[in-house]
């Protein structure tokens, strides 16, 4: 959807309220004990607790009944039952009717920009990424939701919304050390391979015989290179079809972005130690130092690590191996057609694949895939990131993707507390097991140890194991380094796409992206010098130097190795869920 077809819509989104009926049932009572006997029969909550907290839901949407709101959020299976079945619980329960529009999340990001720039109220409440923590912090158009759930929002803040139990509390944490989002859902990149392939006796000998280790969950990233090429030049075939040894995609698009942005360059080791994100430089190689709110810059030349051999490493091992070991037309995939991909049976292992998609990987054979038994089982588990030569203890091994919900100082405020009813609807106890077991996108700790997620555990590879675990804290998403993810996000998928298309090697392109973002960086920091812009939290770049001073210090950027391929190490996934479980 183009910006101006969304201004288009403003009008209409913030016209005169439009009063619908509730349908069917004679009170929202009703209507609550009919939806908890039957779509919110798991829960954390008994049956007479969630009757009582859909009872405040009831007491606290009278001022707006009969009004119509619009939300939006990208295109996820949790999103989709969020649209299609909890509007209309919400509805029937609360009588405000909910338009929740799904979209791909580049077209999220651009309305949440429009709304931000133009101070228009296009969606009353969005669901986009805590990555843009650091945007909604400094510029301060969004809500603090801690202040607004003390204050002006009290009167509509579930009692029983437990922030403390949200497993990503601490992405949606701005510098401030203030909620200014609110987690909806949660997955990892983590690591997925065909466990039926590697237990098989003449598949594990030949991997021994060739690199003298034993084949399982790669630690490293040698590892995981030695098994791509392993699949894909020794293997060749599985039960007569053709196998490849890896997955990925590289089409010019801007979810190539965010294939990086996505804690690719901390996988390879390019980050300073710290959770959730490094400090003094990120995941993007931006530099922040501890303590302070102003980033400092991306090139080496200003202390920051995006041109740093570490990050140039991880890109040059992106489009290698999508070149030598992915399925033909890979490198022309997009990230919605990479993914589901996997379903066809015919690739051993990934390195970056979101566990948001265990949903389809968990379909019947009748569905078309490949990946399951006759019984639903699946012949594939996940399992930790391997990490890159550069990767150091105390750094973030991977990404989380948090989708939370926002509030803008520009929409009205009776629509901002009706939109936040139906976000914490959407996030509350009574329906939260229900949710996470449609999208497995689990945001609660008490979520993911209900006895329910226990039983079919076993059915989702490795998904509850990681949850319930401790390692779950090193895959965070973008932090607060990142001063306006909507200026800078869209840098990135331009300079990487044109390293698959071969216009610009991994280094040119990363000395191009670092240069372009420390001259928008420089132009944030001319506007929050001049008119607080972002309220005093903007830029103030350091002064360039060579790049000598800074590469291999204590705090900057890790000089280049003399052998970036280590031995290969490898651990038995039986051994890591061991390790997970205790």
């Amino acid at each position: 959807m183009k910006r101006r077809d969304f201004l288009k819509r403003t009008a209409a989104i913030t016209a005169a309220t439009v009063i619908v009926p509730r349908l069917s049932w004679a009170d929202g009572a009703d209507a609550a004990k009919h939806w908890v006997d039957t779509e919110f029969k798991q829960s954390v909550l008994s049956r007479d607790d969630q009757i009582k907290e859909l009872q405040w839901f009831i007491d606290a949407a009278k001022p707006f009944q009969g009004m119509e709101i619009d939300v939006l959020s990208e295109t996820i299976p949790t999103h989709s039952y969020e649209s299609e079945t909890l509007t209309k619980a919400f509805g029937e329960i609360t009588g405000i009717k909910v338009n929740h529009q799904v979209l791909g999340e580049g077209e999220v990001v651009q309305a949440v920009q429009t709304q931000m720039q133009t101070n228009r109220n296009l969606y009353d409440g969005y669901i986009n990424d805590s990555d843009l923590i650091g945007t909604h912090s400094r510029l301060q158009s969004a809500v603090n939701l801690t202040d607004w759930m003390a204050g002006e929002g009290k009167d509509v803040t579930n009692p029983g919304l437990d922030v403390d139990d949200f497993i990503g509390k601490a992405f949606t944490t701005g510098p401030d050390g203030k909620l200014w989002q609110l987690p909806d859902q949660q997955f990892a990149n983590l690591y997925w391979f065909r466990k039926d392939w590697f237990d098989r006796d003449d598949i594990k000998k030949g991997f021994k015989a060739k690199y003298g280790y034993d084949l399982g969950v790669p630690v490293n990233w040698s590892a995981y290179e030695d098994i791509a090429e392993y699949f894909t030049n020794d293997v060749k075939n599985v039960d007569g079809v053709r196998i490849y040894g890896h997955m990925d995609y590289g089409k010019r698009a801007p979810d190539l972005g965010w294939r990086m942005t996505d804690a690719w360059l901390s996988m390879a080791g390019s980050t300073s130690p710290g959770l959730p994100n490094g400090r003094p430089i990120d995941e993007w190689g931006i530099r922040m130092e501890k303590g302070s709110c102003n980033p400092a810059g991306a090139s080496i030349t200003r202390g920051g690590g995006t041109n740093a051999p570490a990050s140039v490493y991880a890109i040059a091992k992106w489009d290698e191996w999508l070149r030598k070991y992915a399925p033909p037309g890979a490198a022309d995939y997009d990230f919605y057609q990479s993914l589901p991909a996997l379903a066809t049976g015919n690739v051993a292992q990934q390195i970056f694949w979101y566990t948001a998609f265990t949903a389809n990987m968990v379909a019947p054979k009748s569905a078309g895939n490949n990946t399951v038994d006759d019984q639903g089982n699946p012949l594939w588990r996940m399992a930790p990131s391997p990490h890159g030569p550069y990767w150091k203890e105390g750094m973030k091994l991977g990404y989380q993707d948090c989708g939370s919900w926002t509030l803008f100082k520009s929409t009205p405020v009776d629509r901002r507390k009706a939109a936040w009813l139906y976000g914490q609807f959407c996030v509350s106890k009574t329906v939260d097991v229900t949710k996470s077991h449609v999208g497995l996108t689990i945001i609660r700790d008490s979520t993911v140890r209900h006895k329910s997620f226990t039983e079919r555990a076993p059915k989702l590879g490795g998904l509850v194991e990681f949850y319930r675990s401790p390692d779950r804290n090193l895959w965070t998403p973008t932090g607060i380094n990142v001063p306006d993810y909507p200026k800078l996000a869209q840098l990135w998928w331009q300079q990487i796409g044109d390293v698959n298309s071969g216009t610009f090697t991994p280094q040119q392109a990363m000395d191009r992206l670092a240069k372009e973002m420390d001259d928008v960086m420089a132009r944030m920091q001319a506007a929050d010098e001049q008119a607080k812009t972002y309220g005093g939290c903007g830029p103030r770049l350091n002064p360039e130097k060579d790049a000598s001073a800074w590469l291999g210090t204590p705090d900057g950027p890790a000089k280049k190795l003399d052998n970036e391929k280590p031995k290969g190490e490898t651990i038995a996934y039986d051994e890591l869920i061991k390790r997970w479980a205790e």
